[in-house]
């Protein structure tokens, strides 16, 4: 499915964090977004997922509307946010995890293990058990399994050893691989070009002039100016 962004503002309580956001990712392509910290990266995916309330603009998956939906509704819609963090309970296992995301389509359990072997061999671990990359890559599992149509990463690789990061990455490659619409958040331009179609550049809550194809034929990417 394609993102469409035009227009977008959103903020908490009464500051304005994201001033008029265009964007457009394609169906089956992904998009990196850069910028420093407290550009509004994370403000951007979380607007994306409903967690943060757009106060004007339009958000589209294909011809949906999501802006003013609640989270829930957006994500049934298509969309699952891999959050900053990882975020996974302590308390429950990794196969927990995994049974509590499921829904019927063409994510199983079976292919998502496939694709992420190491959860496999931990499937009896609590999440306080796991390392790091563990973690990471349970949360893009539990996201895979709710079957999006757009999969919305928030810096996958922060804090990870770098062995461990390369393998993330590398998840995300294949992932753009199979069709999936990927906008991911990096704040280091040579990950995101290894596993991005294209980069585009957050600076004070819009999008700036810098922007950089990282592979032949990405051209369909565009920002709407």
């Amino acid at each position: 499915m394609t993102l469409t962004i035009e227009g977008v503002h959103a903020g908490y309580g009464g500051g304005t964090v994201l001033h008029g956001v265009d964007l457009q990712v394609p169906q089956g392509t992904a998009l990196a977004v850069l910028g420093m910290n407290g550009a509004g990266k994370t403000t951007l995916v979380h607007t994306i997922a409903g967690l943060v309330k757009a106060r004007s603009g339009s958000i589209r998956l294909d011809s949906t509307e999501l802006a003013g939906r609640p989270a829930h509704r957006i994500a049934r819609a298509g969309v699952a946010l891999v959050p900053q963090g990882r975020r996974v309970f302590a308390s429950l296992t990794v196969a927990e995890h995994l049974g509590l995301s499921r829904r019927k389509g063409e994510w199983t359990v079976p292919r998502v293990l496939e694709l992420l072997p190491r959860l496999g061999e931990r499937r009896t671990h609590k999440g306080n058990q796991l390392s790091g990359g563990e973690a990471q890559m349970l949360a893009i599992a539990r996201a895979l399994l709710t079957q999006p149509r757009l999969l919305l990463l928030d810096e996958p690789c922060e804090g990870l050893a770098v062995d461990l990061a390369a393998r993330v990455r590398g998840v995300v490659a294949e992932l753009t691989r199979t069709g999936l619409t990927v906008l991911l958040v990096e704040q280091q331009p040579e990950h995101a070009r290894a596993v991005t179609d294209r980069l585009v550049f957050l600076s004070n809550g819009a999008v700036t002039d810098r922007a950089e194809t990282t592979a032949e034929g990405a051209a369909g990417i565009s920002m709407f100016r």
